[in-house]
């Protein structure tokens, strides 16, 4: 969680708690799994999840008013250490995640889940239709991508796909139409390889279907890598009105 943030598609992170549970082969060389265990914190099933006092939750107050001085609307990515619709979720913190959106009208929130049934069970009908909560989930293939888009796609506002890491091409004639997409490469020790085709292939379908496109890295050794590596004609960097 930061002000500052190396995620290029947002202006600040923000983890109401750390900590989740493996669900799908995109976990399998997870970051924040391996940051958690730098600093000492187990991960996984039965783990009790990190949870964090008043002044953890009091910094998007501060991203907000200076936000509202500058006279723009920040985005604020939840969460890059947890799944906010994890099933073993501490209790009662995402209630104060919905209070604290509320409280920041200059902050755009970016949900991201690979669990998007809790778009349905866990959010308040008025942040469904929130225009400041980008509703968002991970797919890493087509398989996943499938199986997780149908419980967003009638969703009201904005409708975002995380390609995170690419480990499969996505479907070839695409009917789901999101708003946005974030193409990512795997980083880190043993990170598998994205096929420069399937970037090629989504930024085509974006362009056919008037999507916008965000081309985060390709896969490397480190995100920084990853970022040199993409090609000229896919350093495309797009967001969503």
């Amino acid at each position: 969680m930061g002000e500052a943030t190396s995620i290029s598609w947002c202006n600040h992170t923000f983890n109401p708690w750390w900590i989740c549970t493996e669900v799908s082969p995109g976990c399998d060389h997870c970051y924040a799994r391996d940051l958690a265990a730098r600093w000492g914190y187990d991960w996984g099933h039965g783990v009790p999840r990190r949870t964090f006092g008043d002044k953890h939750w009091n910094e998007p107050l501060k991203w907000n008013a200076k936000a509202a001085k500058a006279g723009v609307m920040a985005k604020v990515f939840c969460a890059s250490m947890a799944d906010i619709f994890d099933e073993e979720a501490p209790a009662g913190e995402l209630k104060k995640l919905w209070v604290l959106i509320d409280k920041t009208p200059n902050l755009i929130w970016q949900l991201l889940t690979k669990r998007p049934n809790g778009y349905m069970t866990k959010v308040p009908l008025v942040f469904l239709n929130h225009p400041r909560v980008w509703k968002g989930i991970t797919a890493e293939d087509g398989d996943r991508l499938r199986k997780r888009w149908p419980l967003v796609e009638t969703l009201p506002g904005i409708r975002w796909i995380s390609y995170e890491p690419a480990l499969g091409p996505l479907p070839a004639a695409w009917h789901m139409k999101p708003d946005w997409i974030v193409v990512g490469g795997e980083s880190g020790h043993g990170f598998r390889l994205m096929q420069s085709k399937w970037a090629y292939d989504c930024r085509q379908m974006c362009e056919d279907f008037g999507i916008k496109f965000f081309m985060k890295q390709m896969s490397a050794r480190t995100p920084a890598e990853g970022k040199l590596a993409i090609p000229v004609d896919l350093q495309i960097q797009e967001f969503p009105a």
